[in-house]
């Protein structure tokens, strides 16, 4: 592996320890971070603005929306395993490079069509750039503790990302046009391509990886993209015969993907870790985080708006207060994980993230903002603490020369786990919607709370009430999936640090 050190290393016992550059190295990969996990929501309240001036077709705005995430989820591994190949710190300034350029292909589109292609190229620029910076953090941070102190700062900062992209969103579209929540991206891309080359060591795996497979790309490719797409429209629309076909296609490309692993020289994925319980029991303990994370977070907004009646804006703010509880237990668990077995902190993680969703079961239309709040604050430092102990645990146990591949794998599953719990807890919150909803209300209104914001007092009225208890009924199975990613994580975990 080619790895520059830097002065900033000391020398004595054990992994080098990192200094300063380092720390301001990892400064400086928190900025494409930050952005790409932005983009994810940044069009939130943007959409509207668009379809004014672009006319977009109802199918056309949803592909505006997804195309993103999906070219984001369906290259990851593809991504990483090519960092590995090429160099991590040439494949981070490639992507950011390409990723400036997507930005302001997006913010002037002209019509809906070239929009969603910068969507796209934005999406394989944020392939490049997310496992890059989780695999630089691993060769910038030999020493297992200031390692933890950097896995959760990524972590936080991603979660955040996501919390933050409405806001800005909301912000920028007040005061600006459209075109500028992609505009905001050109500055943190154009400090990364000055000041990565400065900071940023070149590492990359054997110096003889062997050739890369673009078969397997390509069949890694092929099976998330309609995985991911067929479980998602499964949990907006039910069933249809498209998104099963979609589901059962991909799954069946990825066992194709998988076999082919097996029987080639040099696989893109090193399915050997995948079954050490260190790495494959911290990727499957971050799906069911992610599962919950990305689940309930789809009823929480429609809580605060559609049932509070809240603004878009003043609901994505309110939304933002759970994360001071996360920027409080991220690094409490990674310093109680240096003196505790760290599966115990993590099920401990868990045990009060079931805790906060418990209590978001008990809501009623009757209960105050700030309860609501603190419930949510509560399950979200849970949930932060358990996956950035996760995080690390499957970082460290990759080794340097497979950082890259490891750690878009480990996305990759956050990545199927949020459309996983799209599906999951959004059936359970449309069960107990409809079954809460009188039998004389509107078709339209039985099936969902915006069917109903056109009806009658009344029928609004049943409506709301009946959403508050199919989130209390998401909560209660997020509740549950907490309690098993606890056991899991003792189970499978302990003694694995």
């Amino acid at each position: 592996m080619t790895l520059t050190a830097s002065p900033g290393h000391t020398a004595g016992p054990g992994p080098s320890r990192a200094g300063r550059r380092e720390w301001a190295a990892l400064c400086v990969l928190m900025l494409p971070l930050l952005l790409v996990s932005m983009d994810v929501s940044v069009l939130y309240f943007a959409i509207p603005s668009i379809s004014a001036d672009l006319r977009p077709g109802a199918t056309e705005q949803l592909w505006i929306l997804d195309t993103y995430g999906f070219v984001l989820a369906g290259l990851l591994v593809t991504m990483g395993a090519l960092g590995d190949r090429v160099g991590r710190r040439r494949l981070l300034l490639g992507g950011a490079a390409l990723f400036g350029v997507a930005s302001v292909a997006a913010a002037y589109a002209h019509t809906p069509g070239a929009l969603i292609a910068a969507r796209a190229l934005l999406g394989l620029a944020g392939a490049c750039l997310m496992p890059t910076t989780l695999a630089l953090i691993r060769t910038l941070f030999r020493d297992p503790a200031q390692r933890a102190k950097a896995v959760t700062l990524w972590t936080s900062v991603m979660a955040s990302g996501i919390s933050l992209g409405p806001v800005v969103s909301g912000a920028l579209v007040e005061h600006f046009w459209w075109g500028s929540v992609f505009l905001v991206n050109l500055p943190a891309m154009a400090l990364l391509l000055v000041l990565g080359p400065l900071l940023l060591p070149e590492s990359k795996g054997a110096a003889t990886p062997g050739p890369f497979d673009l078969a397997s790309a390509g069949l890694s490719l092929a099976a998330l993209l309609p995985l991911i797409h067929g479980i998602k429209e499964l949990a907006k629309d039910g069933w249809a015969p498209l998104p099963v076909l979609g589901v059962a296609g991909g799954l069946i490309l990825a066992g194709v993907f998988v076999r082919r692993q097996r029987r080639i020289a040099h696989p893109m994925v090193d399915l050997a870790l995948i079954r050490t319980r260190a790495y494959g029991g911290s990727v499957l303990v971050n799906l069911l985080a992610m599962v919950a994370t990305v689940g309930f977070a789809v009823f929480l907004t429609q809580y605060l708006q559609s049932v509070l009646g809240q603004s878009p804006l003043e609901a994505a703010l309110w939304s933002l207060v759970p994360t001071l509880g996360v920027l409080v237990a991220a690094p409490t668990a990674a310093a109680l994980a240096r003196r505790v077995d760290r599966a115990y902190v993590m099920g401990g993680g868990f045990l009060v993230s079931a805790g906060g969703f418990a209590w978001m079961a008990g809501v009623d239309r009757a209960t105050p903002l700030w309860v609501v709040l603190v419930a949510c604050a509560l399950y979200a430092a849970g949930l932060v603490s358990a996956m950035t102990l996760a995080n690390e645990l499957a970082l460290g146990a990759a080794p340097p020369e497979r950082a890259g591949a490891a750690a878009a794998v480990l996305e990759s599953g956050q990545e199927l786990g949020g459309a996983l719990g799209m599906a999951i807890l959004g059936s359970i919150g449309a069960a107990v919607y409809t079954a809460a909803m009188p039998p004389s209300a509107p078709a339209a209104a039985r099936e969902t709370l915006g069917g109903a914001l056109t009806g009658t007092p009344d029928v609004l009225d049943a409506a709301r009430s009946a959403f508050t208890e199919a989130m209390s009924g998401a909560a209660v199975g997020a509740s549950l999936l907490m309690l098993v990613a606890a056991v899991m994580s003792v189970v499978l975990l302990r003694g694995r640090t």
